[in-house]
């Protein structure tokens, strides 16, 4: 488990790159802290060294890279809007990236995609784009996924996705044509994600998409709020259906009590997948604390099981496909 560094209550929304991939051969893990967005550096992507603030006033981070060009995507956000949730100030948020060559030198931003559609407005006020997930199609292409507007969970005190939407580039920074209607929205009738539909991190497939979406609900029993990630898929990109009849990881006792939040998800050489994800131990912005863990996929399609804590994960199949690109 990777913790939150002082005085931050939150480690959330992990994206990274193993040994193989990066240019010094260690694991690298970004996510966001109420300060900004931190990097951590690993040997065997277990233990981390302490994550370093790398971009304030930023959140949501995603990795994509080719040609030995990494783009760091994320949410840019208002400063101290993290810092000062009691103050209910309007929310506002965009798309940033940055790109570099060694993981640790960065360029400076370019905005990726501003809040323009109705439906990435609220009608109480405020204006949000976020979460990125970017991946080039087979024509050359660059999707952009991302969540847009905001639904209140009165039980936290906070905020969370509403929609998900999509938009297509020629170049992985754009300008990006936005699709005009949310693919992903809340469903009444679907329990795991009649509040809000999170976010989405989706993979390129032999014949489709896999997702793994966090979708928002409520709890029909107990009315709390919850998050839980399952997998999607699609032929297209745009119409998505579950994969499995439950999700993969859910909410259980400890630090992973009420929300199991966004994730990445990579191959490694030996044919088995590596999951960060982050979860949260209660319920309101002032009790509740945010922590990263990890998951390994044995082989695609045998199951998952925690690494940190060692205690093993109550899921089946997750990603039984080979991955494309």
């Amino acid at each position: 488990m990777l913790r939150p560094p002082f005085p931050s209550p939150v480690l959330a929304d992990p994206t990274f790159r193993g040994p193989d991939e990066s240019p010094d051969g260690r694991w690298h893990l970004f996510a966001h802290s109420i300060l900004g967005i931190h990097h951590a550096t690993s040997s065997d992507g277990v233990a981390w060294s302490r994550p370093r603030l790398r971009i304030r006033a930023a959140m949501r981070p995603f990795l994509h890279d080719e040609a030995g060009r990494f783009h760091l995507f994320y949410e840019r956000i208002l400063p101290l809007r993290l810092l000062l949730p009691w103050l209910r100030l309007p929310w506002r948020s965009w798309i940033e990236c940055r790109t570099s060559d060694d993981l640790i030198h960065w360029s400076a931003p370019t905005v990726v995609l501003r809040p323009t559609e109705p439906w990435h407005r609220r009608e109480s006020g405020g204006m949000a784009v976020g979460n990125p997930c970017v991946l080039r199609l087979d024509d050359g292409r660059y999707a952009l996924y991302f969540s847009s507007s905001l639904v209140r969970l009165p039980d936290c005190g906070f905020d969370e996705p509403l929609h998900i939407g999509l938009a297509t580039a020629d170049r992985p920074t754009g300008p990006y044509r936005v699709h005009p209607r949310p693919i992903l929205s809340p469903r009444a009738d679907d329990p795991r994600c009649n509040l809000g539909a999170g976010s989405i991190k989706v993979i390129r497939l032999g014949d489709g998409f896999a997702g793994l979406q966090n979708g928002i609900y409520r709890d029909p029993g107990s009315g709390a709020s919850g998050s839980a990630i399952s997998v999607l898929t699609s032929a297209d990109g745009i119409e998505w259906t579950y994969a499995h009849a439950a999700p993969i990881l859910a909410p259980a006792a400890g630090w992973r009590r009420s929300f199991i939040y966004a994730c990445d998800a990579r191959p490694r050489p030996d044919g088995t997948w590596v999951l960060y994800f982050n979860a949260r131990d209660g319920w309101h912005w002032t009790r509740g604390r945010e922590a990263i863990g990890r998951a390994v996929g044995l082989a695609p399609g045998t199951g998952w099981r925690r690494v940190n804590p060692p205690a093993p994960l109550d899921t089946t199949r997750i990603l039984a496909v080979t991955p494309k690109g």
